[in-house]
């Protein structure tokens, strides 16, 4: 009913719009079309899925869809709109909607028309292409509009293309589609227009005119009908079009061109007759004698000249005069006859070929082929064949044998014929060569004796028709041997009188003759594919039509194969709609535009060149102007800028508010015309005397109630992009600096005379009230995007002053009972709009702000305790629902704002109610208790704003003492209260996440562990009943928490929370029914809207609610969110308290407070059965109490973690997909501006649930490691981590959704610090693995985060941080696993050797670098980012190659002279304390320097190159006694030395060279003196020979590095060095361990023996040996069998061979290893042994001794035998061959 209701309204104001109607009334009918049209469709959005359309919508609403989906203005202003009528429409009716199809696709040609004609006429060089493109396109609605200019430019459009002889072969092509598409039109004008056209520019190109200019290329224009298909078109179709004007102009067009010779070039005449030639079969078919045309036809194959010359080539000639024999005119045949004369007389040989060419003969020619029966052309194409290929092989070669008698020889041709008439066969006989066998026989037939062949002519003929007839191929081949013809022609001329043989002549040269004119693939191009099935041979109509063929067959082309299907039928055409729809769009297009349309002056004058059919009416202008909003609104501002009367500016007013809702049914809230229109100045004039005149009577502020109403559905529409000119102008305006304004209008004088006053000045002025605060209301949401100075300036002083007009309202009785409901809820809603921005009170010029706040606070509370506390609460109260929120929500955002007003901290007391008028005398004061009750009120917004005042008092030690004080009569006290409203599973989410904020708070404060008297703040106290034993503080807090089973709610919470937008109860019980009616929402627009989370997160441990309750910006009411969930019954999961459900127990007996008994309130039976869905913003709260509970109670709460198992599931509701889906959603605009507001806030909220999750999961990591490491709970953890720290979508959001991602990345960056940090190897491992899901996406993030270091600092620092620890544990992790057996890719593999991802660590590694070097020394964010650095460089290639590439270490280089420069400079000025502290900044950073030179250089040759290329040891002994004077730094330099030297023998010698005085930095003397670095470190191992310090390990180290040096070991055998070993002290007993020292010393032997002069050097250390010996007998901690590595290794040395023999300790050193239970030590002494007796045959005087040969054939023996396959193992293989060869050199 209601549909079809619809559907009628939207046919009857469509079809009342008329000229016999008033202006007026087709205004109201076109607008009331519009709306309702919009808001049914939208309707059908909602509640019809189109694919249901046709079972449900009614006629009249299918009937107005196609009217609608025609009506051209309102598609082009709501396109979205009108897609979904065409979606609706083509589900129901297909009839309808193939009419509409056709008239939008009429109406693209349409505007293709217009823009060709637009880009024809643009000066300069055309695009062709896109011409010839929007040409084609045009074509199809020429038919409607026949504007004849497009038409005669489409065709120089083509003439201008083949012009040009570079022209684009693909565009000619092109080009001449649409010509023949012209020349083809099924419409008759259209065609008669086309061929006029094309014969002016072939006059013009080749008239007469132009015979007394020299040849020229003018006759180019006539290009583009040179081509056969074009040539065909004209003379197959227009040549016989019916009527005169197509077929005069077509003969002219020919005979111009074909009479024009002597006016074209050769060029043009050549590409003339090469496009002749296919179409001369066509024009021959108007041969005729009488005729201009015809005799030019004619003349095409007559011959000239004796010589044999003509217009066409000889064969051309020869062949069209044959055709000419086929004429239906006597005459044209007699003309044949002529022309054919000379061909035969010509033809070679023709003297000795029969007949003899006599009159009889020449007689009988122009009647030879015109046969009285023709034949009919038709072959057996069955798939099967009953004949054998060997059977028609006999037949063929029967036929062709000289041998055989002629009669059987024709027997076998007939046969042979007759098989042909089978396809199949044809292939065998061709290749058999059987068509030049029957020429030859043909030939021989002609030829002057060839009387004996005539018998066998006719089956030959037959055969040879059939073979022709079937094969295209065969028959073009013969058709152009002239030979051929001519013999054909003789045969037929020798069989004059025989009838059979002249029907099978003249049916074969009929094939052959008009073979070109046969192929209808070459005259256009919409030939179907399966071309094979069509006949063999068939001839186009006009063929059949001309001549007396001799066979019959199949015609094609009876029209022309380039005539185009018109779009639309002529009754199409004619009904309105239709005609509507493309007259619409002819204007629009023509005019390119509704604007340019309705800028038009005279349209009367401008169309006069079109069609009466394509003229707007005087009604269609208006409805286009109507229609068009940006239009309409203009010309509504007009209106009212023009108006003389209130009842004109009220209906332009009215309109325009119907334009609002119009756009907002179309969902055009960002784009819509209101938008467009809301920029310009026009409506700033309309409407600026309204806004500055005060109304003066009644009429003016009924006007001005209407004008403020259509003002304030304009902001609010346009709240979020109106322009800031536009807001400051209004702001002007109310703020104009006179007598009288808008603001004053709030509060108005009191009458003398209160009668004077009556019902309709009081309801307007209501009225006028009310709109004067909802825009002021819609204002202050509008200013939040105001950014300029002066806008700033104008809001914060319209926001003060507002608030104190408002405050007058609130105050303008002393009566506060006598207060109207609905003006008080007005003024309140308004001051909840003023006091939402912090700052509301500052900018008053007269008044303080914390007086404003104290006068605010006074009358807020005055109406509490009038309405509400007097009255006990609203279940006795008469205030409405509204006025109680406004109330609770102003006096939350005034808590803000006097915290940051007050000068001190008393102002709490000020919150306090005085006194309690309670039946007793003796008054109470009520303190803060009149918060109790609002903590219970039965609309949840108020108690969740009501407990939001709680936790921003609680933010101060005093509001937490005053609350605690004021619930002391309170079962329980303000402890149990608020644990108790958590707890409550009915209770909503944002009403207990307040009181988890309110607990925060209270954990603040730091409480005692036993009753302190003089402790103001005691906690939570407890009393136990059955011990009458009463706690305090922490232990309090800990029984309260374990009797109210805190953990295990904690944990049904977080099984109850849900992470979507939107929940809706769809089987919602009674209960539930009540509860919704109870808690609706009662036209509180934007009244609270979203509580947002904070734009940045504290770090304090205090509750976050004094920032999170804070309205930022408002929108559609709070109702509509996840915030406020509808109770959705889970009866399974049902959770019910142990605690009563009344969280008051002891209400009753308070004497502050009462409430209403369950039974006088729904809600108690109601809630028992709830269990409300949790949301993440409370579980965010849940988490931050958690968070200080750690902090107070740490073990404890620790345990109650581990046992409630609470961690897991906490973290598992860590949704990373989820938060890019949002986010994704977001890029993505979805459809209304709403839901885009509610995404973004899901999105905040779930970010600020990670925060808080992390942030606990940071607190227990640092009290319990095992709390977090837990598969079950990191592996998932990890994985949404990093998920959301590779979030790319980004872009785009605002500036509170990025914010709020940056605080997440950072509070995530610093979990997983934190976590690798406090158990690095084991979560090392997960960590990795997790990483590398997602390695390149955390690399882009990381850098993303460097960029970010001067807007935000702190997610810097996290993301570096986290990327040095992770580094350093992945350097701990290559230390302890050398053999790389970890099983997942290692952080060394990801950053190194991924595919992929090296191109973003090469770009980390440069922003690192440049962040490292762009920052000053004191900025703290260098150091972070040199200990990222460090780490980078420690473990990764491509870091220490991006350095070397970024030229790293020469800006080191520079900065350690500088430094170095630095601190000789601070050096000369000793004493002051700020030279010191200098002084330790310029060590500090030299330390940094010295480190990344040392990672940079480590295990990597190419850096040291490049650092021994800049210098580094020069620079390094220059800053020597800066080393000296530091320890720690000396273990730097002595650590990068170490890390220099390694394995960098050039290194190592580059310490030998002097430094050059002065200039140590620039050159260094390559020669080895005692003024070099080596010196200094040999120095300084002496002085530390003493010491067992860092440093001389240190520089024992760097010397056995340096041993390695031949340079080297020279300097330290030079410097009498290595006499310290012999002063070595050996502890005394052979049981104890070698010293430290000693052990550093037998290292730095060790690397001495590797080279032979070392060796030497030990032997010539007197008693070195002795000494080593010795050593051999004690333990070594480090290595156990260094001492015998170094006696090994000097037996290698010839020299040092007979002193070692010589030496029996030695021998018997060694000879004793064989024996050893080492391994290591048995190989160490063979190979040593060997090395002795090898090349030396003095040895074995020594070492055959036989103990010694024992043991060696003895440790031979047993190595064989143990020693299974020794092959696999290096050493043991080597181990056997040292006994071998030993064995065998003392057997020798």
């Amino acid at each position: 009913m209601v549909l079809g209701s619809l559907g009628e309204t939207i046919s009857y104001h469509k079809s009342n719009i008329s000229s016999e109607q008033p202006e007026l009334m087709l205004m109201h009918h076109r607008m009331a079309f519009i709306s309702i049209s919009l808001f049914t469709v939208r309707l059908l959005q909602t509640l019809l899925p189109v694919e249901k359309a046709s079972k449900v919508l009614p006629e009249s609403l299918v009937t107005a869809l196609f009217l609608l989906s025609l009506d051209m203005p309102f598609s082009l202003e709501y396109p979205s709109i009108h897609e979904s009528v065409a979606a609706y429409l083509e589900q129901m009716n297909s009839e309808n909607y193939s009419i509409y199809k056709q008239a939008a696709e009429a109406v693209h040609s349409i505007d293709c028309t217009c823009n060709f004609m637009m880009d024809v006429q643009k000066e300069g060089e055309k695009n062709f292409f896109e011409l010839v493109e929007l040409a084609d396109q045009a074509l199809s609605s020429l038919p409607y509009h026949q504007h004849f200019p497009v038409l005669q430019e489409i065709i120089h459009i083509c003439l201008n293309i083949w012009k040009s002889a570079q022209a684009n072969p693909l565009l000619q092509a092109e080009s001449q589609k649409v010509l023949l598409h012209l020349l083809s039109h099924p419409l008759l004008n259209i065609k008669t227009e086309a061929y006029h056209c094309c014969l002016e520019i072939v006059k013009e190109c080749l008239g007469i005119h132009n015979v007394t200019k020299p040849v020229s290329s003018i006759c180019h224009g006539v290009h583009f009908l040179l081509h056969p298909k074009v040539l065909y078109e004209v003379s197959t179709f227009g040549l016989q079009e019916s009527k005169n004007e197509v077929n005069s102009a077509a003969k002219a067009i020919l005979l111009y061109l074909l009479q024009g010779r002597l006016m074209m070039t050769a060029l043009t005449w050549n590409k003339f007759i090469e496009a002749l030639y296919p179409i001369i079969p066509i024009l021959q078919g108007y041969a005729d004698t009488e005729e201009t045309l015809g005799n030019c036809i004619l003349s095409l194959s007559e011959t000239a000249s004796d010589k044999g010359e003509g217009i066409l080539p000889r064969t051309t000639r020869l062949r069209a005069a044959l055709r000419l024999l086929f004429s239906k005119k006597q005459l044209v045949r007699s003309v044949a006859l002529k022309h054919l004369t000379f061909h035969l007389m010509n033809e070679e040989g023709a003297s000795l070929k029969r007949p003899l060419l006599h009159g009889s003969v020449f007689s009988s020619v122009p009647n030879l082929f015109i046969v009285e029966r023709p034949i009919e052309l038709k072959l057996d194409d069955a798939k099967g064949s009953i004949f054998k290929e060997e059977t028609v092989e006999k037949l063929y070669g029967i036929l062709t044998s000289d041998t055989i008698d002629l009669v059987l020889r024709k027997s076998a041709a007939e046969q042979l014929a007759i098989i042909m008439q089978d396809t199949k066969m044809h292939d065998v006989v061709k290749k058999l060569g059987v068509i030049d066998k029957l020429f030859v026989y043909f030939t021989e037939c002609v030829h002057r004796d060839g009387k004996i062949m005539e018998c066998i002519v006719l089956p030959c003929l037959t055969l040879l028709r059939k073979l022709v007839y079937a094969d295209p191929v065969t028959r073009l081949s013969l058709a152009q041997q002239p030979s051929i013809l001519l013999t054909l022609l003789r045969v037929s001329l020798i069989f004059r009188d025989d009838c059979a043989v002249l029907t099978e002549s003249a049916a074969l040269l009929c094939l052959l003759l008009f073979d070109e004119v046969a192929r209808k693939e070459i005259w256009a191009d919409a030939v179907s594919s399966n071309s094979s099935n069509l006949p063999a041979f068939s001839l186009p109509v006009a063929i059949v039509r001309r001549y007396h063929l001799p066979i019959r067959i199949t015609s094609h082309h009876a029209v022309s194969p380039n005539s185009v299907v018109l779009l639309l039928s002529s009754d199409c055409l004619t009904s309105k709609p239709v005609s509507d729809m493309l007259k619409m769009a002819w204007n629009l297009s023509w005019y390119h535009g509704i604007d340019n349309l309705l800028q038009l002056v005279n349209y009367e004058t401008e169309a006069q060149a079109f069609l009466d059919t394509l003229k707007l009416s005087s009604e269609d202008i208006l409805t286009l102007k109507i229609t068009h909003t940006t239009s309409g609104l203009q010309d509504c501002l007009n209106a009212v800028i023009q108006a003389m009367s209130h009842k004109e500016v009220r209906a332009a007013v009215t309109r325009m508010s119907f334009y609002i809702l119009n756009d907002k049914l179309a969902l055009k809230f960002s784009t819509g015309s209101c938008r467009t229109t809301s920029k310009g100045l026009a409506w700033q004039t309309a409407f600026n005397r309204f806004l500055q005149v005060l109304p003066a009577s009644t009429e003016d502020e009924k006007l001005l109630a209407d004008v403020l109403s259509f003002l304030n559905k304009l902001l609010r529409e346009q709240k979020k992009s109106l322009e800031a000119e536009h807001l400051q102008w209004i702001l002007e305006v109310v703020l104009k600096h006179n007598s009288s304004s808008l603001l004053d209008l709030l509060v108005r004088p009191e009458s003398q005379d209160q009668d004077e006053t009556d019902d309709i000045q009081t309801a307007v002025r209501q009225q006028l009230q009310k709109e004067l605060i909802s825009l002021f209301n819609m204002l202050l949401l509008c200013f939040t995007s105001v950014t300029n100075r002066k806008g700033l300036e104008l809001t914060d002083c319209f926001r003060t002053q507002l608030a104190l007009k408002l405050l007058q309202c609130l105050r303008v009785t002393d009566a506060p009972h006598f207060y109207g409901l609905p003006s008080l809820e007005r003024t309140l809603r308004g001051m909840v709009h003023v006091t939402a921005h912090p700052g509301w009170s500052s900018y008053s010029a007269t008044t303080e702000p914390f007086t404003i706040c104290m006068k605010y606070l006074t009358g807020l509370l005055e109406v509490i305790s009038s309405f509400y506390v007097e009255w006990g609460g609203n279940a006795m109260s008469f205030m409405g629902k509204g006025v109680t929120k406004s109330t609770v929500l102003c006096l939350l955002h005034l808590s803000h704002e006097m915290m940051s007003q007050a000068k001190n901290m008393d102002w709490v007391s000020l919150w306090f109610l005085p006194y309690d008028k309670s039946e007793e005398q003796v008054p109470s004061r009520l303190g803060l208790a009149w918060l109790v009750p609002l903590w219970v009120d039965r609309d949840p917004e108020v108690r969740f704003t009501s407990l939001g005042i709680g936790s921003a008092l609680t933010s101060l030690e005093l509001g937490c003492i005053a609350l605690a004080d004021s619930c002391q009569n309170i079962s329980g006290g303000l402890w149990g209260t608020v644990i108790n409203i958590l707890l409550d599973q009915s209770e909503c989410s944002m009403v207990r996440r307040e009181a988890a904020f309110i607990l925060q708070n209270l954990l603040v404060i730091p409480m005692p562990t036993e009753e302190l008297k003089d402790c103001a703040w005691q906690g939570p106290c407890v009393h136990d009943e059955e011990s009458g034993l009463s706690h305090i503080g922490k232990p309090a807090l800990q029984a309260l928490l374990y009797h109210c089973h805190f953990y295990e709610h904690l944990n049904k919470m977080v099984n109850h929370c849900y992470l979507g937008r939107y929940t809706f109860d769809l089987n919602c019980s009674v209960g539930d029914s009540l509860m919704a009616e109870k808690n609706s929402i009662n036209d509180f627009d934007d009244s609270i809207h979203l509580w947002r989370v904070p734009s940045s997160q504290s770090q304090s441990p205090s509750s976050q609610s004094t920032s999170d309750t804070m309205i930022l910006s408002a929108s559609p009411s709070m109702g509509s969110v996840d915030e406020l969930q509808a109770p959705i019954p889970l009866a399974s999961a049902c959770f019910v308290p142990e605690t009563p459900v009344d969280r008051l127990m002891a209400q009753g007996q308070s004497d502050t407070t009462t409430t209403a008994s369950p039974h006088d309130s729904p809600q108690s039976g109601v809630l028992s059965n709830q269990c409300a869905l949790v949301t993440p913003p409370l579980l965010s709260a849940v988490c931050s109490l958690l968070d200080n509970l750690l902090v107070v109670v740490p073990k404890d709460t620790g345990i109650a973690l581990r046992q409630a198992h609470l961690l897991t599931p906490l973290s598992s509701l860590v949704n990373a997909r989820l938060v890019e889906r949002c986010m994704l959603e977001l890029k993505a605009p979805l459809p209304h501006p709403c839901h885009i507001e509610h995404t973004k806030v899901q999105v905040l909220f779930l970010l600020q649930y990670l925060s808080s999750v992390s942030k606990l999961l940071q607190s227990c990591l640092l009290v319990d490691t095992h709390l977090v490491i837990q598969d079950e709970l990191m592996k998932p953890l990890l994985g949404n981590t990093l998920m959301i720290l590779s979030l790319r979508s980004l872009d785009g959001l605002d500036t509170e959704l990025t914010s709020a991602v940056h605080q997440t990345w950072t509070d995530l960056f610093s979990l997983l610090a934190i976590l690798l940090r406090k158990s690095g190897q084991i979560a090392l491992p997960s960590v990795t693995a997790a990483l590398g899901k997602h390695w390149t996406a955390i690399i882009d993030t990381i850098c993303d985060c460097v960029h970010l270091s001067t807007t935000c600092p702190s997610l810097y620092m996290a993301s570096l941080q986290f990327l040095s620890i992770l580094l350093a544990e992945e350097g701990k992790r290559q230390l302890q696993d050398k053999q790389n057996i970890c099983p997942n890719p290692t952080i060394t593999f990801l950053l190194d050797e991924t595919e992929g991802s090296l191109a973003s660590g090469a770009k980390l590694n440069e922003l690192i670098i440049q962040s490292y070097e762009g920052k000053s020394s004191k900025d703290v964010l260098k150091r972070v980012a040199a200990g990222a650095l460090l780490s980078l460089l420690a473990v990764s290639k491509s870091a220490q190659k991006c350095a070397l590439e970024a030229d790293l270490i020469d800006s080191c280089m520079e900065q350690m002279k500088h430094i170095h420069a630095q601190l000789n400079l601070e050096s000369l000025r000793p004493g002051k304390t700020a030279q010191k502290k200098k002084e330790d900044n310029l060590i500090r950073e030299l330390r940094v320097v010295l480190q990344i030179l040392r990672n940079c250089l480590f295990r990597n040759e190419e850096c040291k190159v490049a650092a021994l290329e800049a210098h580094l040891i020069p620079v390094l002994h220059s800053l020597w006694p800066w080393f000296i004077m530091d320890d720690s730094l000396m273990q730097i330099a002595l650590h990068l030395l170490c890390v220099y030297t390694a394995n960098y023998p050039t290194g190592c010698g580059s310490l030998c060279w002097a430094s050059s005085g002065l200039s140590p930095f620039q050159t260094a003397q390559r020669s080895a003196t005692s003024n070099s670095l080596i010196h200094s470190v040999i120095k300084l191992a002496s002085q530390t020979l003493t010491e067992n310090s860092a440093i001389q390990r240190m520089v024992f180290t760097l010397l056995s590095n340096l041993a390695i040096s031949h340079d080297c070991k020279g300097v330290i055998q030079k410097s009498n060095f290595l006499q310290n070993f012999l002063s070595l002290s050996l502890p005394k007993g052979g049981n104890k361990s070698l010293s430290t020292l000693a052990s550093h010393w037998l290292k730095l032997l060790l690397n001495i023996s590797f080279g032979e002069d070392g060796q030497q050097m030990i032997m010539k250390l007197n008693g070195g040996l002795d000494q080593l010996l010795e050593m051999s007998k004690y333990k070594h901690k480090s290595s156990h069998h260094i001492v015998l590595l170094i006696l090994h290794n000097i037996c290698f040395s010839p020299s040092n061979k007979p002193k070692i023999l010589a030496n029996d300790k030695a021998i018997a050193v060694l000879s004793a290893c064989l024996e050893s239970d080492s391994l290591t030590a048995q190989r160490i002494g063979a190979a040593a042994l060997w090395s002795l007796l090898h090349n030396y045959q003095k040895a074995k005087v020594t070492l055959k001794n036989p103990s010694i040969k024992r043991r060696v054939d003895e440790a031979y023996c047993l190595v064989k035998k143990t020693l299974s396959q020794p092959e696999g193992n290096q050493l043991k293989a080597y181990h056997l061959k040292c006994l071998e060869n030993l064995v065998r050199l003392l057997n020798s």
